[in-house]
């Protein structure tokens, strides 16, 4: 079983990789779809959808999952990752993979134990739980395998 996690953005998308088998993980790796921050938004999420596409086709998830929006005083921002999220989405339901989403606070209290854990928090809890011997580069990439880790923990007794 291929869990990938993926941290919406705009700007970068985290993704995380998880390969589970009998209810353990047996390989973990993450890494970042960057885009052009100069470039229009279009553009940006012609490089999102391009990026899906070749982590879909490299690591042929069976699930992946997806951070819903969180939004705080700016609204327009909110709009601009829910473009940015229609793409992921787009991507993932055009190669069948099943898609799950939970909210930031639902994957802090899965990997950390409290969903009002910082940043620093759940990279610190990926890291350990996960065994990996440096931190993830990009603190969306450590997003994306703590999004990939709330899946295993909420069903791994199915996998």
């Amino acid at each position: 079983m291929i869990i990938l996690g993926i941290d919406p953005g705009s700007y970068n998308v985290g993704y995380g990789i998880l390969q589970v088998e009998k209810r353990k993980i047996v390989a973990a790796g993450c890494d970042t779809i960057v885009t052009n921050s100069k470039a229009p938004l279009a553009e940006r999420l012609v490089e999102i959808q391009s990026g899906m596409n070749k982590i879909i086709s490299e690591y042929k998830p069976d699930i992946a999952v997806v951070e819903t929006i969180f939004y705080g005083k700016n609204i327009k921002s909110a709009f601009t990752l829910g473009h940015a999220r229609g793409v992921i989405l787009l991507s993932l339901a055009q190669h069948n993979i099943e898609i799950v989403e939970y909210s930031p606070r639902e994957v802090k209290k899965s990997v950390v134990g409290n969903g009002n854990a910082s940043k620093e928090q759940v990279e610190y809890m990926v890291q350990k739980i996960l065994n990996l011997s440096t931190k993830p580069k990009t603190e969306d990439a450590a997003d994306a395998l703590a999004i990939a880790l709330c899946q295993f923990n909420k069903n791994k007794f199915k996998y």
